[in-house]
């Protein structure tokens, strides 16, 4: 029994440390919240509870025209051109 209590007590020596919370310091947060915010300064947005948020409507842009697919280089039979064809590579790797 002796045993099974000096283990318990050993355990939650062990296990203190590790439930230990940080040290937590209010002054040094304010001062690094003003410090922040002084940097960021007008960039911060945000809105008033009365004010209503306005969306921006995109004006719509005219389609641009399309246009008419170049002559292929291999038309006739004449100019012994070829076109050019991707060959299938060998997905297995050894």
């Amino acid at each position: 029994m002796r045993t099974l209590l000096c283990g318990a007590a050993f355990l939650a020596l062990i296990a203190a440390p590790a439930v230990a919370e940080t040290r937590y310091d209010r002054k040094l947060e304010q001062a690094v919240v003003e410090i922040v915010a002084g940097k960021m300064g007008n960039i911060r947005g945000g809105f008033s509870y009365k004010q209503v948020p306005q969306l921006v409507v995109v004006p719509d842009v005219p389609a641009a025209p399309i246009e008419s697919s170049p002559k292929q280089a291999s038309g006739d039979a004449s100019d012994s051109l070829v076109p050019a064809v991707e060959r299938s590579v060998s997905r297995t790797i050894f």
